[in-house]
């Protein structure tokens, strides 16, 4: 008997997964604008104004269905506040797939030229197409948004070029964080504290500085945020494995946990479905503030309810991360994994 023969049999790499069920353990009521149609439309003709986008482009932002995400997230607010919403999603989808393809010189420049837009909407000049359409958005946006949500806006978005710099850095190092350093990174990249801060805009809500910084409405946005990024992570795993892409959540579980595939995406999974019940215990643990600031807490807590159900949804209604075969993999929960390009 030769000894070769004996050397185990290397095993095949994985051709699916399972992903988890976090749709059925999130019981919040989805909901939808009823202006959703009037501002896809009017939104994409502004995205696509002067942008010489392919066909391919333009295709993959009709799939994309952000104007189905920003109505499900912002179900109830006015349709001026909601198209410019729908501008700033459409806007951050498209910042996200030009940063993919950017140095941190890149994302740092393009960076400063935006911030510099929502800093000085009156005074200055972009030099970037994206620069140029933050500015249009936030024109319109600082209307009716109070100073608070202004300050938190601006902030947020600092971060979160300031994360996507240090994201460009490490895919150029091909450097795989530890999960602490991800999760703090990865709060900031997905570009959800932005988007909260929306939620005051799109209904007009008053809430002192000092109700925003309480540690529970912290942990709430928190809450959301994890769950909305974390989902996209399993989510998106296929198309960004296929492009060797590592800053994603299961590859650093594998990583640093020495965990299979599977096992990675069920520890993910089960982070997910975690994320949910903090939301809901800290919701039940919410203080008061007397009843108009209650009020308005609520419906900003509403808000970041309507994000996480509707981000849940709208991932197998898009065609950005299972092409046309979303409703099989939702109802299915098996993706079959793509071909690493070359």
């Amino acid at each position: 008997m030769h000894l070769e023969s004996l050397a185990p049999v290397p095993s095949a790499p994985p051709s699916k997964i399972l992903i988890p069920d976090l749709v059925s353990h999130c019981d919040f009521p989805l909901r939808n604008n009823r202006h959703r149609k009037q501002a896809t439309v009017e939104c994409k003709q502004w995205l696509f104004r002067g942008g010489n986008l392919s066909e391919r482009k333009r295709n993959a932002f009709h799939g994309l269905k952000a104007g189905l995400l920003t109505s499900m997230c912002y179900s109830n607010a006015a349709y001026p506040q909601l198209r410019v919403c729908c501008d700033f999603m459409n806007w951050l989808f498209h910042m996200d797939n030009i940063s993919d393809d950017m140095n941190n010189r890149g994302t740092a420049f393009t960076g400063i030229d935006v911030m510099n837009a929502f800093w000085l909407p009156d005074r200055y000049l972009p030099v970037t197409r994206v620069g140029r359409m933050a500015k249009d958005f936030w024109r319109r946006a600082v209307v009716t948004a109070n100073p608070g949500t202004q300050q938190r806006f601006r902030e947020t978005m600092d971060f979160f070029f300031q994360a996507v710099t240090q994201q460009a850095v490490d895919r150029e190092a091909g450097v795989v964080p530890d999960l602490e350093s991800y999760i703090s990174l990865r709060r900031d990249t997905s570009g959800c504290k932005p988007c909260w801060a929306l939620i005051e805009y799109a209904y007009n809500l008053h809430i002192p500085d000092e109700v925003m910084d309480h540690p529970t409405i912290r942990n709430l946005g928190e809450a959301a945020n994890d769950l909305v990024t974390w989902s996209n992570d399993i989510f998106s795993y296929n198309v960004e494995q296929s492009k060797g892409d590592t800053h994603n959540m299961i590859v650093v579980v594998m990583e640093q946990e020495g965990l299979s595939l599977q096992s990675a995406v069920d520890f993910v999974g089960d982070l997910c479905q975690k994320s949910i019940d903090r939301f809901v215990a800290e919701r039940a643990s919410l203080p008061s503030w007397g009843p108009e600031i209650d009020r308005e807490i609520d419906i900003y807590v509403d808000g970041l309810a309507d994000w996480i159900v509707g981000s849940l949804h709208w991932s197998f209604e898009s065609e950005r991360y299972f092409g046309k075969t979303g409703l099989e993999v939702k109802k299915m929960r098996t993706v079959t994994l793509l071909p690493r390009r070359v």
